[in-house]
């Protein structure tokens, strides 16, 4: 769901049967509305609050993947105050370099996901004294945007290990979640491996497993490579031997350039010229790390040209903001023929609808 939350797309999902990985209360009350069944929703996330774990137990989600000692405390705290069971796993840390963005690396010791593997069957024993928790899980979860699904493997082999003295200490494990991570073909470079591919890794290590249900939450490849954003040349100069290619897209239409220093190809809507240019494109906002590309190889655009970015349907919409007091565009759902509104777009009244006067 933090690839991309629009109701719309998440009720496609769940007649589709997808559960949904949350990592906020928001994300819980969105999946309910979609008609994602409780039962197939995991609460993942570092900072859950008492008011979300208490909405998620009276819920009866299938389970929390837990991040720390406090959290689970407070888990057990909050399901006896209200005489409920919380269905618990462990998210751990099996430090495992996933090759990909540092930002985007969540696998690796000294991130600020879960526990460490050292300390996971500890945490475990401690939880199994606990009275108002049940651990029905592990969990594991290396990065995104991963592109070589052997990461997959070295974290499967351990988190076996982990499975298998657990259950001989009396731990029964029914969940193994493997997490997400799949990477998509962003540049042409890019050769992203398939979900077959990732069955195929780690199903040596899990398959003498019998009983038990492997959960992926694969969001960025199943929506990334499906959304365009589109906008409008406005504007074209050139200072020194820089071309800028000025666009109506902001930063805070797609973060990902100036945060991730991440690649979005772009191309023109119609295409008008057979022309080249060297040119960075950039949106009004008053930020020098206000991009989309930068010294890319694109046609000529006129003004009043329309470009596509490619590859936003993840992490785009779901991360944009009103930076500059700019109102976010519409989302467009596309058939065939077939074209829906599935989020109008803002106004400059939708800006301070909010505040008070």
């Amino acid at each position: 769901m933090k690839a991309n939350s629009n109701s719309a797309i998440l009720k496609l999902l769940a007649k589709l049967g997808a559960g949904a990985d949350i990592v906020s209360g928001g994300e819980l009350y969105r999946a309910l509305k979609a008609g994602i069944k409780p039962q197939k929703i995991v609460y993942s996330g570092v900072g859950k609050t008492s008011r979300e774990i208490e909405f998620a137990l009276k819920s009866n989600i299938l389970m929390f993947n837990v991040e720390s000692f406090e959290e689970l405390e407070q888990i057990n705290k909050i399901a006896g105050k209200i005489k409920k069971k919380a269905r618990i796993s462990f998210r751990v840390n099996p430090n495992v370099d996933a090759h990909t963005h540092k930002y985007i690396t969540t696998g690796k010791e000294g991130n600020k996901f879960g526990i460490r593997y050292e300390d996971a069957f500890d945490i475990y024993i401690k939880a199994s004294k606990m009275k108002n928790v049940e651990i029905v899980g592990v969990d594991s979860h290396i990065g995104s945007q991963i592109l070589d699904v052997s990461a997959f493997k070295l974290a499967a082999e351990k988190m076996s290990k982990l499975i298998d003295k657990l259950e001989a200490n009396g731990i029964k494990i029914k969940y193994i979640d493997i997490g997400g991570g799949l990477g998509i073909k962003y540049t042409a470079a890019d050769k992203p491996q398939k979900p077959v591919d990732l069955r195929k890794t780690i199903m040596p290590v899990y398959s003498k497993y019998k009983g038990k249900t492997i959960i992926v939450e694969p969001g960025r490849a199943i929506v990334g490579d499906t959304g365009i954003l589109v906008g409008e040349v406005l504007y074209r100069k050139t200072s020194g031997t820089k071309n800028f290619i000025i666009t109506n897209l902001a930063m805070n239409d797609l973060i990902r350039p100036a945060l991730y220093e991440s690649y979005h190809n772009v191309i023109p809507v119609k295409k008008s010229s057979t022309k080249q240019q060297i040119a960075d494109v950039v949106g009004p906002v008053c930020e020098s790390g206000d991009f989309i590309a930068k010294d890319r190889k694109l046609p000529v655009f006129e003004q009043g040209d329309f470009i596509a970015v490619e590859c936003a349907g993840a992490y785009g919409r779901a991360m944009a903001f009103q930076y500059n007091s700019r109102p976010r565009g519409a989302e467009v759902l596309v058939k065939g023929s077939k074209v829906k509104v599935i989020r109008k777009a803002e106004t400059i009244e939708d800006l301070m609808s909010k505040e008070v006067k």
